[in-house]
This record gives C-alpha cells, structure tokens and sequence, in this order.
C-alpha cells in the first residue's frame, strides 16, 4: 500500500523541515532517530504542516465553484476541469487527485508514537501523554477522511457488508492490509477517540499552536462521526459536550475577523488549508451558490466579493491565516440537525438562534426566526443543511452534507456540453497505482 524505504528517511524528513508557516512553532533539531520529547514533537508538526488537503479540495466537485476556462490558467485547467466535471473513467493524466499516500504516512507515524510512547526521553509524563493523544486523534482522523472518500456513506449502504478501507494500526511498513468494512472503520475511529480523550491533556491550543489537535477537537469529531452515522441522540450529546466548554463564536456583525481564521475565537484547530494554486481554482463562487444567502447576511458581503453584475471572488481563504479543521459552529449546527431528525424543531432553533445572531444582522435574525416559525419538520431539515452550506461555505463540508444525504445529481455546462455527477460518484475509487501496487485493498475483511 505504502513503500517507505526507512523509517530514518521519514525521520530525517521531519527533522530538517525548515521554519514551518508563520504560527507554526517548531525549529530543526537536526537528528535523525527520534528519542526525545521534543524530537517526537517535531516528527508531528511535520505531519501537521504536510497533513493532506483532501477535504478542501472535494469543493471542486460541488456546487460551490464553477470553472471557466477564459479565467483559468491552462495549468488550472488541466490540474482540476476532470475534477470538476467527475470525469472519473478516464480523467486527464495531468488531473490532481487526493493524496492515498499521504494518509498512510501520517498514520505510520501516528502508530510509531503510540507504540514507542514509553521510549521517549527528556519529558514530562503531561508532555508525552499530549503527544501519544495526538497520534490517536491523527490515526482517527485520517482513517475517518478515507472512508469518507473512498468507501459508501455509511448512511447509503449496509455498513457491516460494504467494502470501507484499509485500516493500519501498526507501524509495520511491510503490512499488506485488505479493506475492512465501513462499519468496522467507523468504530475503530471511535476507539480512537477515546483514546485520545485519555491521553489528551491540553484542551485548547493557544494561537500559535492550535494547529494541533486537543481534547476540544476530539469531542467535535466524535459528534461528526456520529453524525455521518445518522445516530443523532449520539450526535447531539457529542456536540453539546463541545458547546458546553466552547460555545464561542465570532460576531460578524462587530468583528472583521472571519470564523475560518486560525485568529478566531472559534477555531479549535486550525489545521487543514487551501494549498495556492487549489485556491486560484475555487476563486469562482458559484452565483447560484451565494444566492443561498439571504439579505442581511454578514456572510454574504464578507465571505465574497462582487466582481461583475454576475461573478464573485472569494475572501475567506487564499493565504495559512484561514486554517480551519474543527470550529465552534459545527457544533451548534450539528446538535441542532440532530435535533431536527427526531422531530424536536423548538429545540433545534434554540441551536441554530446563537449562530445566526452572530452571523445575521438585527433584522435579518428576526426575519429568519419568523421563516423558521412556519417551516415543518422536513422544512427546518432542509433549512439547516443550506445554514450548514452558507455557513461551512469553501471550507470542505459541503461536499460530505451532499453524500450522506440526498446525493443530489448535479449538472455542469462546460464548452458546450453537459456534465452530471451521478449517485455512485459520490465515492472515489481507489487510486489505480494504489491497486496496481497492493490488489488486496480490493478485498475486505469484516
């Protein structure tokens, strides 16, 4: 599946990254074998600043973007109009696909740490203990991003008897693992997040360090992960837990910082990120996409620019200040869906009421509660995915809300011709040097 030569390289690699982005806060140590605490730290932050980019990528495949070739760079085009077209049969050579081997690297490490946690030297027990909480919430993570690539939503398939992924859960570099089921990928996720919840000592990250993970963030992936499970009792307890301990969120109607930034007083770990030339990409917004946005909308004017009578430009990315992996609003809107999916609308608004005051100017907020009012029970449904759409918007949700709901079949027009992106392509297939390199990912195992 993954061929690293020694685990020197990867060490070595690791440890002679230079200066990592502006609030990163590590410096080369210069070694080569990790042994000490603050070279196991730095084994981490060079999977942190690498950690892929997948789940901002998948915009390309949504309705938040168009692509128009008399604005795109030939080298735009040729990188992501496949992409963007779910040209999946046969794309061009020259498509950028998501990084398979990028996760296993990060989980091989996750795994080094975890089973050599009691040979770390020149640390405190807290320090060590952070560290090996860190790896199991990398493991998790990385594993819930596959199977929510490459495997059947778990809400569309029978999770104990549908292929998932390939689990690793040893540093073995010579481990050929077949696929596990998808049922069986969700709960090893979950066994991982309770293992970081016990090693994890620091809650939240200060500005500067929280790209890392922390105990916040665990909570906040537990209530996605349920989520996409469609356990909403489990969803919603999850997400209050987060509220309880971090329910801020940014006042857009009195703070120019955006709720994306690493700088927010809602960004629990700011880690993933449009990488530059992706950016160039998604700087369309969809004009039918920011109609989603009602009148009186802080959102509106702040996440988009108006370029023409018809076209946007995007302002809530572009340069490492806007780093969003796990944000307070997730975990409003989560607790108010799972709300809402078992019938308990006056409760579901009490969720969705501290968002959109933070979000929607005086008169707009009252507007909106009065639409709120007349809405059934499927109506509110609907209504907090598109909150869901307007307020993750460029951020990588949108794409994981399409597919583990109503898979909508979305419809392109490019140079002529029309393009539809059907129900099965809601799942990636696995890449095919990864096949050709390892056939037993093909296979699963319960």
């Amino acid at each position: 599946m993954i061929k690293i030569k020694t685990f020197a390289c990867i060490i070595l690699a690791a440890l002679m990254c230079s200066a990592c982005d502006d609030f990163l806060d590590i410096t080369p140590t210069g070694k080569v074998i990790a042994k000490t605490g603050d070279e196991y730290r730095a084994l981490l932050t060079y999977e942190y600043k690498y950690f892929v980019k997948d789940r901002y990528m998948t915009v390309v495949r949504t309705d938040e973007v168009v692509m128009d070739k008399t604005k795109s760079s030939s080298t735009d085009l040729d990188a992501y109009l496949d992409l963007w077209r779910w040209i999946d049969d046969a794309p061009s050579p020259t498509t950028t696909y998501f990084s398979w081997r990028t996760y296993f690297h990060s989980i091989y490490i996750a795994n080094y740490i975890i089973e050599h946690q009691d040979e770390i030297t020149e640390a405190t027990a807290a320090e060590v203990s952070q560290l090996v909480g860190e790896a199991y919430m990398l493991r998790a993570y990385c594993h819930f991003l596959l199977v929510n690539l490459y495997a059947a939503p778990y809400t569309h398939c029978s999770p104990a008897t549908t292929r998932g992924v390939p689990m690793q859960l040893k540093a073995d570099v010579n481990a050929v693992p077949g696929s596990s089921s998808v049922e069986a990928v969700y709960q090893q996720v979950l066994r991982d997040l309770d293992e970081a919840d016990k090693y994890l000592n620091v809650d939240v990250w200060e500005e500067g360090k929280n790209y890392r993970f922390c105990g916040a963030s665990v909570a906040l992936l537990r209530a996605r992960t349920y989520l996409y499970m469609g356990r909403w009792a489990d969803a919603f307890d999850a997400a209050q837990a987060v509220i309880a301990n971090h329910g801020e969120l940014e006042d857009m109607n009195s703070s120019d910082v955006l709720p994306n930034s690493y700088k927010s007083v809602e960004n629990l770990v700011a880690l993933e990120r449009f990488s530059s030339n992706l950016y160039t990409v998604i700087n369309m917004p969809s004009p039918d996409f920011v109609k989603l946005y009602r009148s009186g909308d802080q959102r509106r004017t702040k996440y988009f620019k108006r370029v023409t009578s018809s076209s946007y430009s995007l302002q809530k990315g572009g340069n490492d200040e806007f780093s969003s992996s796990f944000r307070t609003a997730e975990a409003y809107l989560t607790a108010a869906e799972a709300l809402a999916r078992q019938g308990e609308k006056e409760q579901a608004v009490e969720y969705l009421k501290p968002l959109m005051q933070k979000r929607l100017n005086s008169s707009a907020y009252q507007t909106t509660l009065d639409l709120i009012a007349d809405m059934t029970e499927d109506g509110l449904v609907q209504e907090i995915m598109d909150e869901r759409a307007r307020e993750f918007a460029f951020e990588g949700h949108r794409w994981y809300d399409l597919r583990r709901t109503t898979q909508p079949a979305l419809v392109r027009n490019y140079d002529g011709q029309a393009y539809t992106l059907q129900p099965a392509q809601y799942t990636m297939r696995f890449p095919s040097s990864a096949v050709s390199a390892n056939p037993e990912i093909e296979r699963w195992e319960n």
